[in-house]
């Protein structure tokens, strides 16, 4: 019975205390799982045992007490023969004595094996309901570390995407953002400037080039439809074609 009462035996503190230096805590319970697997498998082994003991222990009490009564009947037996002259009353009394003795021997053992009976189902009992518990442990700790592992993954993932967060520059990238765009505004100001320069590079013949060359702002279709109407003013007659 030692083992169960050393299962239990660790304080809370000293178990804090042990959990707080672990460095692979999730390995360590299942070492200690699987010790109080090979200690519950001692104990139902020793449960066995003890059982088998009860039981050999109360054939041999049924044997004994069965025994007192055949020893007993025996004795009526002999007597009843002296009584009735099939045999020597002088045997008779002497066989009679011996088969009480063996009686009373019986009744002794009998009561001995008895004694022995109720304390071994007593502790087979006490076992049993030992082993009970060391079961509802085990179940109840193999739950439990199955739902820790799944939360040590899922804290262990959240903490590296967090730790990944926590190490993304906003600042800096806010600051490479504004300096791009200031540089792409810099670069459209310079080409907008390098346009008005080339304009005012022109020479005097390429301004009188692409003065010959402009369309009219209006077209002949609406000049012949404002001669007609008399709209147009001296100033305003058709020049004609540069020939």
């Amino acid at each position: 019975m030692g083992i169960f009462s050393r299962l239990f035996s660790i304080g809370k503190a000293e178990a804090h205390n042990v959990i707080d230096k672990l460095e692979d805590p999730i390995k360590l319970t299942e070492q200690g799982i699987r010790d109080l697997k090979e200690d519950l498998s001692k104990g139902m082994q020793g449960l066995a045992e003890i059982k088998a003991l009860a039981i050999r222990t109360k054939n041999d009490h049924h044997k004994f007490k069965s025994d007192a009564e055949n020893y007993e009947k025996k004795a009526v037996l002999l007597l009843q023969k002296a009584g009735t002259g099939q045999m020597n009353a002088a045997d008779a009394d002497r066989l009679a004595g011996e088969m009480l003795k063996q009686k009373q021997f019986a009744e002794t053992e009998a009561a001995r094996t008895a004694k022995e009976l109720a304390s071994h189902e007593n502790s087979v009992e006490r076992m049993q309901q030992n082993i009970n518990t060391v079961k509802s442990k085990v179940t109840t700790y193999e739950n439990e570390l199955r739902t820790l592992k799944a939360r040590a993954k899922v804290s262990e993932a959240t903490s590296k995407i967090n730790k990944q967060l926590a190490n993304v520059d906003s600042s800096g990238t806010l600051a490479m953002l504004e300096r791009m765009k200031e540089k792409v505004e810099q670069n459209e100001a310079l080409a907008e400037s390098y346009g008005a320069i080339a304009l005012e590079n022109k020479s005097v013949d390429d301004e009188v080039s692409a003065a010959l060359n402009s369309s009219p702002s209006e077209s002949s279709a609406l000049l012949e439809l404002k001669a007609k109407m008399g709209l147009l003013g001296a100033g305003n007659a058709t020049p004609p074609p540069v020939g």
